[in-house]
């Protein structure tokens, strides 16, 4: 499927200029002079839900705005190939997992459905994650520059999962990481791409308080007391049920609310089963509020997030966590867990808390709501930081300067 982006609310590059000075906005058009006209495909599993869609759909438009022939495609597949793929993804994010010969099967049997759908004959192509990771097959000749971008946390994969993949990486002429810490041993060169946001978008611009108001009294939030919230896809391991257990022990203490907000991904069919694990462990309480949200709830989640008192991502494991981003840039508290590219957001201390365990999530949530002028402190850190490395102005120009590197090198398409 090939995902046509709507024209009507797209931003130009210019509008970027007052956040990011005009000097930053004149080095993006720069560096893509000599990239017009160059092909360029990006291909995903989901065109809705997940921070690798959001990236893609803004990314896309500014890329295209600077001049090249981009183009994203989304693999399409079965319930039974998004649960194979579910399970791989918690499994290389060092989850247990139980090898049986039929999910690579699938696995296999949908990539060749897609390999045979899919016209893959860009200049540069970037596959991102695991579920299209086999349509390198789709390479004719080695022609084309193709790079896989991986979202995810491999500091510790399963190695039965890894095994499988890493002959399919290793074919690419590189890899992308969101951290250090995630890189593997490859025969491939490997690159560092911070994920990002984009500041003004409906998800993270500005927002009159009647509207935010308007959004509280629509799910039944107390503007007056203290909102502790997770914006999460219902996830185990965004551990929702761990940020409820904070919540009751922080509420021994402050008379407090928590909101639980997220919805699902075309590619993740736990989400039901988790979202009713949600609401069995909040039983009856009224200040827990659950709220399953559709994808086109951008300008709700950027309400909550700004009538939040605390920013909360309690993730087990975690490619990045774009939602940290999003709370920083909104100048709001963030407590995060220690996992995967949250550190590379939240400096302990600085630009937020960073915690290990339930226990340690409400000691400081409680430490904050007691210190409100550090909880201030450390959010206008925290947005500068955002400013500074992870916009998605950022994401492009990480993209044109890959781009050139290998026009520069000299290495040839079918090298």
């Amino acid at each position: 499927m090939s995902v046509e982006i709507a024209k009507a609310h797209s931003l130009q590059l210019d509008d970027y200029a007052p956040i990011l000075g005009l000097p930053e906005i004149h080095e993006l058009r720069s560096l893509a002079e000599r990239l017009k006209g160059r092909s360029v495909q990006m291909v995903n599993s989901t065109a809705v839900g997940g921070g690798v869609a959001e990236i893609l759909n803004r990314l896309i438009p500014i890329l295209s705005e600077l001049g090249l022939a981009i183009r994203w495609e989304v693999m399409t597949g079965g319930n039974d190939f998004f649960e194979v793929t579910k399970a791989f993804h918690n499994a290389l994010h060092g989850g247990a997992y139980e090898a049986r010969p039929q999910n690579f099967e699938i696995f296999q049997r949908y990539t060749e459905q897609n390999r045979a759908r899919l016209t893959l004959d860009s200049e540069f192509v970037v596959i991102h994650d695991p579920q299209p990771a086999g349509l390198i097959d789709a390479r004719a000749n080695h022609s084309g520059h193709w790079f896989w971008r991986c979202h995810i946390d491999l500091s510790q994969p399963n190695k039965t999962v890894w095994s499988f993949l890493e002959p399919l990486v290793s074919r690419y002429d590189g890899a992308i990481f969101s951290s250090p810490e995630f890189a593997r041993q490859l025969s491939i060169p490997q690159y560092l791409f911070y994920p990002c946001i984009d500041p003004l978008s409906e998800k993270n611009h500005d927002l009159e308080p009647e509207f935010v108001h308007e959004v509280l009294e629509r799910f039944g939030i107390d503007s007056k007391r203290p909102i502790l919230t997770q914006i999460s896809r219902f996830d185990r391991l965004k551990d929702p049920l761990g940020v409820v257990r904070a919540y009751q022990i922080v509420r021994r203490y402050f008379d407090c609310q928590l909101v639980l907000a997220g919805g699902g991904a075309a590619d993740d069919p736990e989400g039901g089963v988790v979202l009713a694990e949600v609401k069995e462990a909040a039983g009856p309480d009224p200040d827990i509020h659950i709220l399953d949200l559709p994808p086109w709830s951008a300008l709700e989640i950027n309400a909550l997030q700004r009538a939040s008192t605390i920013v909360i991502q309690k993730s087990l494991r975690e490619g990045f966590g774009l939602t940290v981003a999003e709370a920083l840039w909104k100048k709001k508290p963030v407590i995060a867990s220690a996992v995967g590219g949250i550190p590379l957001q939240v400096i302990h201390k600085h630009t937020g808390l960073l915690v290990h365990s339930v226990e340690g999530a409400a000691y400081q949530i409680r430490f904050l709501l007691a210190n409100p002028a550090i909880a201030d402190r450390l959010s206008q850190q925290g947005h500068e930081h955002v400013l500074e490395h992870f916009l998605i102005t950022g994401n492009a120009k990480r993209y044109l300067t890959l781009f050139l590197h290998l026009l520069d090198s000299g290495q040839p398409a079918d090298a």
